[in-house]
């Protein structure tokens, strides 16, 4: 059998795997999934006439903030996604079930793809459960073209794919399941110092770099102007480049460590 297939069959054995794994702890994913939902529901519900002053110049209502809320909320569901996959890596990692990997007849890179493609499908499945929920509570999109939602949708599966990469390189490099899950709190804590719940000018001035100059920013940016219909303005090229380059990282990090013969 060619390479090609063999890496598609191995590939598909691996991600049904993941899914099956997946499955049967359903703990991990309801934990990651319930942390945005009720984020939405705590902003919109308790905080929503407060923190809806801070937009549009302090004349807009909870309706509005329920618009400018949910972009911030999706890719918050993306960015905790990962941190499941790295567990889980570490998981094979300290089961040995890795190295056992390295020794069977199978496709090296099916092994690290499968948890990659996994992960990938579980925050796009959150993703719109996360979405059905905000538009229980009010949320529309009525201004968005297809083609719109179509690249909102494509923007969402790159930004998951970029840092599902980073979680299995941190998943890894992790020596146990609990230093993976601390290893990645960094992909949960940075949509909270984003423009996920204020916009970044109403921020003070010493932390508005902060929030500016990281990957989720120009994402969410780019995510509201897609839905929303307002301007996007250079956060779509930004987000393509943070995108590869956390990719191409993610994806060097792990594969070395994979190839790496154990000690």
């Amino acid at each position: 059998m060619s390479s090609l297939p063999l890496a598609v069959r191995d590939s598909s054995t691996m991600l049904r795997r993941n899914l099956l794994h997946a499955r049967r702890y359903p703990s991990l994913t309801l934990n990651i999934l319930l942390t945005p939902i009720v984020l939405l529901l705590l902003f919109v519900y308790v905080f929503g006439d407060v923190m809806s002053a801070g937009i549009g110049g302090g004349g807009a209502d909870r309706s509005d903030y329920v618009a400018y809320l949910v972009p911030g909320i999706l890719l918050m569901t993306i960015g905790a996604t990962p941190a499941g996959t790295a567990v889980s890596v570490s998981m094979d990692m300290a089961e040995g079930i890795i190295a056992r990997f390295r020794t069977m007849a199978v496709h090296r890179g099916s092994v690290l793809i499968g948890h990659v493609v996994g992960s990938v499908l579980q925050a796009i499945l959150s993703v719109l459960l996360v979405g059905a929920v905000a538009v229980a509570i009010g949320f529309r999109s009525t201004d968005a073209t297809p083609l719109e939602w179509f690249a909102a949708f494509g923007l969402l599966a790159l930004v998951a794919l970029a840092f599902t990469w980073i979680a299995v390189g941190m998943g890894m490099a992790s020596p146990n399941p609990e230093a993976a899950s601390n290893n990645a709190l960094p992909l949960m804590i940075l949509p909270l110092i984003s423009s996920a719940f204020v916009p970044v000018d109403a921020m003070p001035g010493w932390f508005r770099p902060i929030a500016e100059y990281q990957p989720f920013t120009p994402a969410i940016e780019t995510l509201r102007g897609l839905l929303l219909g307002t301007g996007i303005g250079n956060s779509g090229w930004v987000t393509v480049v943070w995108c590869t380059a956390l990719t191409a990282l993610g994806y060097r990090w792990s594969t070395s460590l994979f190839n790496r013969e154990p000690k």
